[in-house]
């Protein structure tokens, strides 16, 4: 029986969707069922959430997307975090403007998506063949991030959900005494988190340049 592909597009640019939407249905039309859309964190967890009966083959994920309203699902990387816990089928590509090699890794290492390109390298042909690719079972990871896996950057910077929350709320310009309402940590943990990440980022000064050094890699 021919599989007939369920398939979501996630990101804030309804343009870009409509781009991706087009060259899938040019090239593929016979083999996609549907195409759902959403632009921000809220509508896309809506979508794979309600999805259980029957999930999606296949999700195209951006990475900086308007945070969920209850700020507990912050960007792309947290929805490709939920996805893989709760539809380790499904197959996820990655399409983000982001190019810091620190931020790809985390991102490698969080999501770990079958599919991995730059927006800025994307062509219709890369991006059938990395559909075609990832269907098929195989990754496809273009020419940037190939080149990162093959350094295996030394030094890498990984963060968790927590760490990016607590750099989120902090951006915001929560006190530090708040951040237990936020995040579901003691405030000691987050104190030795926050401590934790001025090291990763090597900065010396105070909480403005830590904030000022995860929006430069990428993590706000």
């Amino acid at each position: 029986m021919r599989q007939e592909l369920r398939i979501l597009m996630v990101d804030d640019h309804p343009m870009t969707v409509r781009g991706y939407q087009m060259i899938l249905e040019q090239t593929m039309a016979e083999k996609i069922s549907i195409i759902d859309t959403a632009f921000n964190c809220d509508a896309a967890y809506d979508k794979i959430t309600s999805s259980k009966s029957k999930p999606y083959h296949l999700v195209f994920l951006d990475i900086n997307l308007p945070p969920a309203k209850n700020h507990r699902i912050l960007d792309g990387e947290d929805l490709g975090i939920l996805l893989r816990k709760d539809f380790p089928d499904t197959k996820i590509i990655i399409l983000t403007m982001l190019s810091d090699n620190y931020r790809i890794n985390s991102i490698l290492k969080s999501i770990n998506p079958n599919g991995f390109s730059i927006k800025s390298k994307l062509t219709p042909k890369t991006l059938q063949d990395s559909v075609a690719t990832v269907l098929m079972g195989n990754c496809y990871y273009c020419e940037v991030v190939n080149n990162l896996v093959r350094k295996q950057v030394s030094n890498q910077i990984t963060l968790d959900s927590f760490d990016r929350k607590i750099l989120y709320h902090l951006s915001l310009g929560e006190k530090m005494k708040n951040l237990p309402h936020f995040v579901p940590l003691s405030l000691p943990t987050i104190e030795r988190r926050k401590r934790r990440l001025k090291q990763l980022f090597d900065v010396k000064e105070g909480d403005k340049s830590l904030i000022k050094k995860a929006k430069e890699k990428g993590f706000i």
